[in-house]
């Protein structure tokens, strides 16, 4: 493999090149294409959460007869008000054998009952009066009344679902009632997750002077299985190490596409850009972002497989991965990005930097109406930062500063 116009910075970032978030998401996307790696059916009761593959349109009218709204007794409107004859009752699960047309007779019927042949309404058993067999209805009741028409709910060939919506409990129920026990889905895709960094040691080793415990790896697969791909841990890469490009490549090779947590700068250690320009087509499409937390963010790909790569510090690897790249993923498990969001009214001001995309970690209270979104202070290294917050905002280039009890849209962590 090998790179074709990769874009590198030759010494260091310069800020007036650097693209911001969506910028790079627009350069990127127009020139790797990114889509789902196939198709698979599963059991309705393992769809949650996968991804539809299919359209899903009513092969009949839902109902398919006229039922009951309430219980009460099935008449024909057109005999109200009066005295009719209860000649029997309507059985749930079966079609009525009795016809009521050009007679003054009433049917028992429980809610959600088929109405008889004849009855074109339903009056409710708290507004009759019964003596023995003889029903008094002293009021008019209207044609339709208290009962759900035929299709009222879906008609055959409704579309009701289209590809790429994520399976819920409420489509796994519309599935079954349309007998779809088998939904085609999307594929899981594959995505290797790498840390690299001679300094990072197993999350169950005790670190000495200068170490850390690789936390990176398990907060990007565990954001990556909240976005509905199947994370794959793959060795650390050493700075050091000749198998550095080697693992990159195997990985490629195997997976789906690629995060890589570290390494993604432009200091003497930080191999990956290199890397990936060397053994990737196109390799490198964006290198740098105008954004904190996040700066050394990189994107490329090899021949349709998304590589991310990640700062190696904490707050920023999470972030870049949750706020930018997440519709990276979403191509590639065929899903519409749907990221949970809420509003809130700032307690504290915040401020930013004129021309940059800053995202802001924020704690939430809820008191009265609207919640209260607390600013947290943004700590690129932190490993606690966002677990300490609910979600963040966004200020995008424009927004130098805002004011306490400025409304903002805090959006949600995946998987939160």
């Amino acid at each position: 493999m090998r790179s074709a116009n990769a874009v590198l910075p030759a010494v260091g970032f310069a800020p007036e090149t650097l693209l911001a978030p969506r910028q790079a998401l627009v350069a990127y996307f127009s020139r790797v294409r990114i889509g789902p790696t196939g198709t698979e059916a599963v059991a309705i009761d393992d769809a949650m959460g996968r991804v539809l593959a299919q359209s899903v349109a009513a092969d009949e009218d839902y109902p398919n007869a006229p039922r009951s709204t309430m219980d009460g007794f099935a008449v024909c409107a057109a005999w109200t008000p009066g005295v009719l004859s209860v000649v029997g009752g309507v059985t749930m699960g079966r079609a009525p054998n009795v016809s009521l047309r050009g007679v003054r007779h009433a049917l028992r019927i429980p809610t959600g009952g088929v109405l008889p042949d004849g009855a074109d309404a339903v009056v409710p058993v708290e507004d009759v009066r019964l003596e023995g067999e003889r029903l008094f209805v002293d009021a008019v009741v209207s044609p339709g009344a208290n009962v759900v028409p035929p299709g009222a709910d879906m008609r055959a060939g409704e579309p009701l679902l289209t590809p790429g919506r994520r399976v819920r409990a409420a489509e796994c129920g519309l599935l079954a009632t349309l007998g779809i026990t088998g939904p085609l889905v999307y594929r899981r895709p594959r995505i290797a997750v790498l840390s690299s960094g001679d300094e990072l040691v197993e999350a169950q080793c005790r670190p000495r002077p200068g170490e850390v415990r690789d936390s990176n790896r398990y907060a990007v697969a565990a954001s990556l299985r909240a976005m509905g791909a199947l994370p794959l841990h793959y060795p650390t890469l050493r700075d050091e190490a000749a198998a550095f490009e080697s693992v990159l490549v195997n990985a490629i090779a195997e997976c789906d596409g690629v995060v890589v947590s570290g390494g993604s700068s432009v200091g003497e250690r930080d191999r990956l850009p290199a890397a990936v320009a060397a053994v990737a087509t196109p390799g490198v499409v964006v290198h740098g972002l105008r954004v904190k937390p996040g700066k050394p963010a990189l994107f490329g790909a090899h021949n349709g497989k998304p590589i991310i790569g990640l700062p190696g510090n904490p707050a920023s690897a999470l972030f870049i991965l949750e706020a930018v790249a997440a519709p990276i993923i979403a191509a590639l498990t065929g899903a519409v990005l749907e990221a949970a969001t809420l509003q809130a009214q700032l307690d504290t001001a915040v401020q930013s930097r004129a021309g940059w995309t800053w995202y802001v970690p924020v704690s939430l209270r809820h008191e009265g109406a609207m919640p209260v979104a607390h600013p947290l202070a943004v700590r690129s290294f932190s490993a606690s930062l966002a677990a300490r917050a609910d979600g963040f905002i966004t200020m995008d280039e424009r927004d130098e500063e805002w004011q306490a009890g400025t409304t903002v849209t805090v959006r949600r962590f995946f998987g939160g």
